[in-house]
């Protein structure tokens, strides 16, 4: 049974090769989909985890600096500090801007830290080169994908900032580069007006914005104390919302990325189906195309079951061989993807395992026209 398998495919070894592996660029593509989806998934708690807070202060009646827009006070982290079990607090600032170098457009997240406090929005994990922030002015540390180089002078709102630190795969929930200047300097790009702004402001008797606001509060919890207590504590106290570390991690999931992750995951659902009934359809024309050899070896007296034994073992190697091409060809590309591609091989088992089965189903429509077909009608035919 094996030696009938085996012939056949070295019969026609180069049609059978080239099918595989076209069969196996199309599992690529449904491969690299569910990483585009996990990517996304990836991306949305990267910023979160970075900041290692236990703790988030938002505007009352919001749900935090990445689903709504969140205005506090900065002096605001001093009374949470001294409220019972916090560990540390700081104010941190996000703003969403749109850079251009000499390597193109792309968005950015800017995100604005105390360099001297207690709590560090960068991950020293992923700082690839130069160092963190030490002042309080015109220092930047960018992802590398931007491109800029360390030294290299970035010119934002009236000022330009030193690239003093290059960090990897720091990016914000929406998979944007992530760039970090000190809090002042981001407080001054986010919520102070440009000199024509205040002047015309001030003619219509309105005063300048407010430079001593951020998007949020973060904190850290004493060892020992319910983080959940310390939150409800905190809501009431200050008459802000509060999420934990997890709700901020849920209001991402399912607030901010939920259209977009379900779009991608129905995407991938249609691709998978597509794969199968295309797999099914090619399996059986390579059936009817050998349908001839087929009806000679059941007038020699090849048994039927061999035959279907010989179709089967054909449909698990070509399923093989595609699953093997369509990974070598999803991980040779996920790399070129301007987002984060996160390919998991228990997601490639998965797929094989399911297209494996409806192969293995499909093939017996073709096992059923080989049981069914007059050997001597088809070799008059």
């Amino acid at each position: 049974m094996i030696n009938l398998a085996y012939k056949d495919i070295k019969h026609s070894f180069s049609k059978f090769i080239i099918t595989a592996i076209s069969v196996g660029i199309l599992l690529g593509i449904v491969i690299i989909m569910i990483g585009v989806y996990r990517g996304m998934i990836f991306d949305a708690k990267e910023l979160v985890k970075d900041l290692n807070a236990n703790i988030w202060v938002v505007q009352q009646d919001t749900l935090g600096p990445f689903a709504e827009t969140s205005k506090i006070h900065e002096d605001l982290k001093n009374q949470i500090s001294y409220q019972e079990g916090i560990k540390s607090a700081e104010a941190i600032t996000f703003q969403n801007i749109q850079m251009k170098n000499r390597y193109g457009d792309f968005k950015a997240m800017l995100v604005g830290y105390d360099p001297f406090g207690k709590i560090s929005a960068i991950n020293p994990a992923k700082l690839i080169a130069g160092r963190t922030l030490e002042k309080e002015h015109y220092e930047i540390v960018v992802d590398d994908k931007t491109h800029y180089k360390l030294g290299e002078k970035i010119k934002l709102g009236r000022d330009y900032y030193t690239v003093v630190g290059i960090t990897h795969n720091t990016v914000s929930n929406g998979g944007d580069y992530l760039m970090f200047v000190s809090l002042k300097d981001a407080q001054i790009l986010q919520f102070t007006y440009s000199n024509e702004r205040i002047r015309s402001d001030e003619k219509r008797g309105i005063s300048g914005g407010n430079p001593h606001l951020v998007n949020a509060i973060i904190a850290r919890v004493k060892a020992g104390y319910d983080i959940d207590e310390v939150a409800k504590r905190i809501a009431f106290n200050t008459h802000k919302s509060v999420y934990t570390n997890q709700d901020e991690l849920n209001l991402l999931l399912q607030n901010v990325i939920k259209k977009s992750s379900k779009q991608i995951g129905m995407f991938t659902a249609i691709l998978i189906v597509v794969s199968i009934v295309i797999i099914a359809l090619i399996i059986y024309t390579m059936t009817l195309e050998k349908m001839k050899e087929l009806s000679i070896m059941k007038l020699i007296g090849i048994p039927n079951f061999t035959i279907a034994k010989m179709i089967m073992q054909e449909t698990i190697i070509l399923g093989f061989l595609a699953f093997v091409s369509g990974n070598i060809f999803a991980h040779l590309i996920a790399g070129k993807f301007p987002k984060r591609v996160v390919l998991l091989w228990s997601d490639a088992t998965s797929l094989f395992l399911v297209i494996l089965i409806f192969s293995i189903f499909a093939s017996f429509f073709g096992i059923y026209k080989v049981f069914k077909t007059d050997p001597t009608q088809a070799i008059g035919g």
